[in-house]
């Protein structure tokens, strides 16, 4: 990985860096007949990005005077590597697409420059395939419109969750398939904790050690994308103090999503049979939607029963 201060070059070097911009750009190298793989897309998607936004910044909006002899809207590649404090050849090679790897300080310095927002720096990250190391400040917010559909589904039991397994919402049934849930603290709504602290969570699960590995494996998975989070590290490290975890999460297995079959022991109504599916509300490993569709005309009965019961509390 480059240091920043690896990438800072002399401006002498930008006017032949410059010259050869030409013969890196999206036309020239689909005309040469060179594979367009998923990284050449991502650079030119990035340099692409980068130029947009520099382009749209005026020099009075970072302090620079505006002058009589600029020729390019909004500021000059050498203002923004100046005001990143990174090498002006470096900041022009990411503009031409050229295939270099960027350091994740180059990539927040820019980030600040450019005056990037949340959504903003995420795409810059995501589209430079590296890690944002600021810790995440946002999270799915549960609109009317989702809870409406979640209690609309009923007697179906659904949720909402994060790729975390954090419970953000759900329907009056499905809020009483495992356990009370609205008993539960809502800092300890999250499937994987349940599964290893909650008694009666855990007796409601036919299949207790698979769906813990399955869940184990799907959270690694996920878990790549965020390993400078603090609130993903946090979690682990709070599951980790379950030996039964531990003994699961160093099989380092990684599982994806996957529509599947379930069974409950429901405290009230009994046995329940159940087909799992995923509704995501934005890109995979993100918030979805889970629902849990009766697999039988018993389970149906039983899960209406359920609801009834949910209803008169």
């Amino acid at each position: 990985m480059t240091t920043m201060a690896q990438e800072t070059v002399t401006a002498a070097a930008v006017t032949a860096a410059a010259v050869s911009e030409a013969a890196v750009t999206q036309a020239t190298v689909e005309a040469a007949g060179v594979p367009q793989t998923a990284s050449t897309v991502r650079r030119h998607e990035l340099a692409a990005f980068l130029r947009h936004r520099r382009e749209h910044i005026a020099p009075e909006q970072v302090g620079l005077p505006r002058g009589t002899r600029r020729r390019t809207p909004g500021l000059r590649r050498e203002e923004v590597a100046q005001l990143a404090a990174v090498g002006v050849t470096w900041y022009t090679w990411l503009e031409q697409a050229r295939d270099i790897q960027v350091s994740v300080q180059v990539l927040d310095a820019l980030a600040r420059t450019l005056f990037l927002d949340g959504s903003e720096r995420s795409h810059l990250f995501q589209l430079a395939g590296a890690i944002d190391p600021r810790p995440a400040t946002s999270c799915a917010v549960v609109t009317p419109a989702l809870q409406s559909m979640l209690d609309q589904l009923d007697p179906i039991p659904a949720c909402l969750q994060n790729s975390r397994y954090d419970i953000l919402a759900y329907n009056r049934t499905y809020g009483m398939l495992l356990c009370d849930l609205d008993a539960v603290p809502p800092e300890d709504r999250n499937c994987l904790i349940l599964s290893y602290t909650h008694e009666e969570w855990q007796s409601s699960i036919v299949h207790l050690e698979k769906s813990q590995r399955l869940m184990a494996a799907r959270f690694r998975g996920s878990m790549a994308d965020h390993l400078a989070d603090p609130t993903w590290k946090t979690l682990l490290k709070r599951l980790r103090t379950s030996p039964e975890f531990c003994e699961v999460w160093d099989r380092h297995e990684v599982m994806g999503a996957s529509p599947r079959r379930k069974e409950f022991r429901n405290t009230h109504v009994g046995r329940i049979t159940v087909d799992h599916t995923d509704l995501w509300l934005g890109p995979a490993r993100g918030p979805r939607m889970v629902t849990y569709a009766p697999a039988d005309g018993e389970s149906r009965e039983r899960l209406e029963k359920l609801h009834k019961i949910a209803q008169a509390r």
